[in-house]
């Protein structure tokens, strides 16, 4: 058993689910991540296996066909699945996000619609915030639903939806969409003027839905073999119905808190790479010889090792501490903020680590370092960069430690 990354006072549950999780990663995942990563192949029958295992229902209650499992194993089996390969980590993050939303803010008829086939993965959610413009600022969301009927006591029936998304990770298999729109509801923030669509369409690419365009797979530098699409609204009319929660002007605070669990799930994706790295560093420094001994034997090599090693551990602690308090119901944006930021800057200097241990080799796509290489530093950015942490933790700390 390695000693690393290890989580305390778990039930048998969660350890005989961790425990098949990681057999499928060694055994169906690891062996081919390499070959259909660089094809930037869709991994479907990985995907198959995941469902057979019951992943995509893991967080769903019971009573809608899903495992109803906590956040923190959903998080330890993400950290055990990207360590095998990132990409299909990110096949059940949005989906994970979408059955989160739903769980806590949709309608009794909306669980009651999605979430038993969301369990089985016969729906799958994708998760969509950003815009061509947008960056990290929420607040300019400029794709727009206006009211397009009415009944006969004004209450809105139906809306029309045009603008241009960006950045939909599963924006082509996805069949459940959460789209966040800015709606005209006489709020005086901003942040009351937006509302969440659940959209439904078709998989695949072109026209997805009437006025709905998927125009293709985004080219990346890593992260390949899942799609990442924009998606075009262009006069798409949508049931009031759809609405998450039946209720407008609720979008950007249900969003914010799919946004906070997903950055649980982003922490645990930079653990587990950060765990592979560690684990292709330290085995190459003991294969590798150099002036009649191994690598590992030299002091700065030895030096590295210890450095990465600690890294991987506070990351992996931090992030276990953030999933543990959003299962207690409370507030944790500040928690999740440090996890996600510490595990990715972690993670990344930790595959570099290994990178540079690997010398030469690091740099041939023959060796496995160099996709993690490509693929970590998507951790930076995704559910909100560094920089955007930051300024959450700062402002928090400025309003608990206020001067007196």
């Amino acid at each position: 058993m390695a000693r690393l990354a290890q989580t305390e006072s778990l039930t048998d549950v969660q350890e005989e689910i961790l425990k098949t999780v990681h057999a499928f990663v060694e055994e169906r995942i690891i062996p081919c991540a390499q070959e259909l990563e660089h094809s930037d192949t869709y991994p479907t029958e990985i995907v198959e296996g995941l469902k057979e295992l019951g992943i995509f229902g893991i967080t769903i209650p019971e009573e809608y066909g899903g495992l109803g499992e906590s956040l923190l194993t959903y998080a330890l089996c993400v950290e055990e699945i990207a360590r095998g390969w990132m990409s299909v980590s990110g096949v059940i993050n949005t989906h994970f996000i979408v059955a989160h939303m739903l769980i806590q803010h949709g309608t009794p008829a909306q669980k009651q619609k999605y979430l038993p086939l969301m369990a089985t993965g016969e729906i799958r959610g994708a998760f969509s915030m950003s815009e061509p413009g947008l960056g990290s600022d929420v607040s300019a969301v400029a794709t727009k639903a206006v009211v397009s009927t009415r009944s006969t006591d004004g209450t809105p029936e139906s809306y029309e939806i045009t603008g241009n998304k960006m950045w939909l990770t599963n924006g082509g298999s996805s069949t459940l969409v959460a789209v966040l729109t800015k709606t005209d509801e006489g709020a005086e923030s901003v942040y009351g003027n937006m509302t969440t669509f659940l959209v439904e369409k078709t998989p695949g690419f072109g026209e997805v839905a009437p006025g709905i365009t998927v125009p293709g797979k985004i080219d990346k530098m890593g992260y390949k073999g899942i799609d990442t699409t924009e998606m075009v609204f262009d006069h798409h009319q949508i049931s009031a119905d759809q609405i998450l929660g039946g209720v407008p002007g609720k979008g950007f605070f249900q969003m914010m808190d799919g946004v906070e669990v997903g950055r649980v799930n982003v922490a645990a994706r930079a653990c587990g790479l950060a765990i592979r790295g560690f684990e292709l560093g330290v085995a190459y420094a003991q294969q590798r010889h150099t002036f009649g001994k191994p690598i590992a034997q030299h002091q700065a090599i030895l030096f590295r090792i210890a450095e990465m090693a600690t890294k991987v551990e506070t990351s992996h602690t931090m992030m276990v501490r953030a999933a543990r308090l959003k299962d207690t119901g409370k507030r944790m944006d500040v928690e999740a903020g440090m996890a996600k930021m510490v595990a990715s800057e972690y993670a990344n200097e930790v595959v570099e680590d290994s990178f540079r241990i690997h010398g030469g080799y690091g740099y041939s796509k023959e060796y496995e370092i160099e996709r993690l290489m490509r693929e970590v530093k998507f951790m930076l950015i995704g559910e909100g960069t560094s920089d955007i942490q930051k300024m959450i933790i700062g402002r928090a700390m400025l309003k608990e430690y206020a001067a007196r």
